[in-house]
């Protein structure tokens, strides 16, 4: 466990260096690179110190840049600063350390030269003492902690809690091999061999395994990434963490064709989202054409899935319904070859305050899959933390209860779970599907009037019509027609778009990014205009359906419906199309009618009672004006 002080020294090392270095993934690398140059030093006093040894990093013509010869107090500040930095720039070539030191200080440089600022930061890593890596270990994973995104590569740190629901879903073995084609700073490596460990536990960790186990353990697990700066913080990360020659190599997974050739037993991974302006540039191996990282990486797992394979992995909610031939083909792949058997929705403030994207966890195993006909989906509205940027802890208990389902579902189980949002889709249902979406909350929505006692009806072209939007919201100009738009009172334009009953209904979500809302639908009549950030729905025959019985089966159930037909991964939106999936509970125009006429009345009750409420208000105010005479 990190403890209090040594949080205390790492903030402390970042508050010196936050005005010279304000980027927060630099003053890791400077901390990072201090605490490892420190580390060496400490294991050459142990060496000799206690061991009667000799010094084994910093000998020769590298004596001079001991961790202990930069408080010599004959050296000024500047003299100070030339050391230092001048260490930095030579242990990449100093030939005592290992290689795996030698990478991490690979282009290592001190990005500022004011010496006092330097003094300050070394008297506060100084303070550091370790008596084993595993500390030293704590307290790096707290310093990456603080990093969270980096933006421009569309790569945000995944929550640890996530991390290790997702690996603890998969289940690695002690004797699979385990990789991570964008691996950043070896969260989810160093999940796996940790969870490894603990599953071969009887009273200290990993005490199950061999010394010969514990080595092989180590050598199964590789990571890529096509960050230098990335790869230097896994390396240490790994190390620090007990890997004595950790396996994480610069490379990029997309677009090299040099390690394609190596497949594994389980792959886990949270890989970019965002892709560079022109696109990836892909080499031919793929099994799909595009030049989208998210769609590449989903690709390049299946495809290095060995025959016993298994996999967790983070992606954008897009991938999974975006309805482009590259992104179907791969969905049906999964389906058809038996890589899938479950789906996790994760809430949209998981990356927070980062961002707020919609996300999913794709979990294949074709021992598994193979032996089902239906995929698991779950939905995670909570994981604990507020979807707030504050991300307080709660006490919600749903990412535990998404285990034990998929626990279950894996041996064969069908569990009743109550607190989690769940339901199972077939095969065939998804492959029936004009998307095959991989959205759960989708199939529930198209067929959630199968629960009621009325038969539940398709919204087919037949029946009803969907209509695009045309009228731009804020540069329509005012005039003698109704303007509907997603705010609650309606406007005015100068033309109109149709003339019509219809349901209107918002196509983009009320809340903002990652998360999908509908406020309000309205209901209109005659001619209209319709912000482009709308749909109406008419009705071809109203002997068959009674529009404003429509309006309110709608509305009555927005959002289980409507509002799970929307997808995106920051902007949410609705696929008016989409509404031709739905089923609706289709009494016959008798009883639609009656129901309308009750609807019309409690409308009516509840529009006197506002009117009296309005009154009163305006009698009481009345009345405490004679305060003021």
């Amino acid at each position: 466990m990190l403890d209090n002080i040594t949080k205390k020294n790492i903030d402390d090392c970042r508050d010196v260096l936050v005005g010279k270095v304000p980027d927060p993934k630099s003053q890791i690398e400077q901390i990072t690179l201090a605490l490892i140059y420190k580390f060496m030093d400490d294991m050459d006093r142990e060496a000799v110190e206690k061991y009667k040894g000799k010094a084994k990093f910093f000998t020769g013509e590298f004596a001079k840049y001991g961790w202990r010869k930069l408080f010599d107090p004959s050296l000024n500040g500047k003299d100070m600063l030339e050391l230092y930095s001048g260490a930095l720039e030579k242990l990449q070539t100093n030939p005592n350390i290992p290689e795996l030191f030698r990478n991490i200080f690979k282009n290592a440089y001190l990005p500022y030269k004011d010496p006092s600022t330097l003094k300050l930061f070394l008297k506060h890593i100084n303070i550091f003492e370790y008596t084993h890596s595993e500390k030293l270990g704590d307290a790096f994973e707290y310093l990456l902690s603080v990093m969270g995104s980096q933006g421009d590569a569309g790569q945000f740190r995944t929550p640890r809690h996530i991390i290790d629901f997702l690996v603890a879903c998969v289940n690695p073995l002690k004797n699979e091999t385990i990789a991570d084609p964008a691996c950043g700073t070896a969260g989810f490596l160093l999940s796996a061999y940790n969870f490894i460990l603990n599953d071969n536990t009887e009273k200290r960790l990993g005490d199950k395994l061999t010394p010969e186990q514990r080595k092989k353990l180590a050598e199964n697990i590789i990571g890529y990434d096509i960050s230098p700066d990335m790869v230097r913080l896994s390396l240490a990360n790994m190390y620090l963490h007990g890997f004595p020659t950790p396996k994480v190599v610069e490379y990029d997974t997309l677009s090299s064709e040099e390690r394609w050739d190596e497949n594994f037993d389980v792959i886990l991974a949270n890989p970019p989202f965002m892709t560079p302006k022109g696109g990836i540039r892909p080499h031919n191996r793929f099994g799909i054409k595009a030049n989208r990282a998210e769609i590449l990486f989903f690709d390049y797992i299946v495809e290095h899935l060995q025959n016993n394979c298994k996999s967790g992995f983070i992606i954008p909610e897009g991938v999974l319904h975006n309805d482009g031939n590259a992104y179907k083909s791969l969905r049906k792949k999964i389906i058809t070859d038996n890589y899938l058997y479950a789906v996790i929705e994760l809430p949209h403030g998981v990356f927070k305050p980062y961002a707020s994207v919609k996300t999913h966890i794709v979990l294949l195993d074709k021992s598994i899959s193979s032996k089902k006909k239906d995929v698991l989906f779950i939905q995670i509205a909570d994981d604990g933390f507020s979807q707030t940027d504050a991300r307080k802890p709660n006490k919600s208990v749903e990412v535990d209860l998404a285990l034990k389902l998929v626990s279950a579902f894996k041996k064969g189980q069908k569990l009743s779970v109550k607190g989690l949002k769940f339901n199972y889709v077939s095969k065939e249902d998804l492959l029936a599907d004009k998307k095959i979406s991989l959205i759960g909350r989708r199939y529930k929505a198209i067929r959630y009037a199968e629960l009621s006692k009325f038969p539940a009806v398709k919204l087919t072209s037949e029946l009803i019509t969907v209509l695009r939007g045309l009228s731009p919201t804020q540069n329509t100009l005012e005039g003698d027609y109704t303007f509907v738009v997603t705010a609650k009172d309606k406007r005015t334009a100068d033309h109109f778009d149709y003339e019509c009953k219809a349901v209107c209904i918002p196509t983009v979500s009320s809340t903002g990014h990652g998360h999908a809302s509908v406020r309000r639908l309205h209901y209109i009549e005659g001619k209209f205009a319709l912000a482009n950030i709308m749909c109406a729905v008419s009705v071809v025959d109203e002997n068959k359906i009674n529009p404003k019985y429509l309006y309110y089966v709608l509305y009555s159930m927005k959002d289980e419906i409507l509002a799970s037909l929307m997808t995106g991964t920051s902007n949410v939106s609705l696929d008016p199309e989409d509404i031709y999936d739905l089923e609706i509970p289709l009494p016959d125009i008798k009883e639609q009618n009656n129901f309308v006429k009750k609807q019309q009345l409690i409308e009516k009750k509840i529009i006197d009672l506002q009117n009296q409420i309005d009154s009163s208000e305006k009698i009481v105010q009345e009345a405490a004006k004679e305060i003021w005479n």
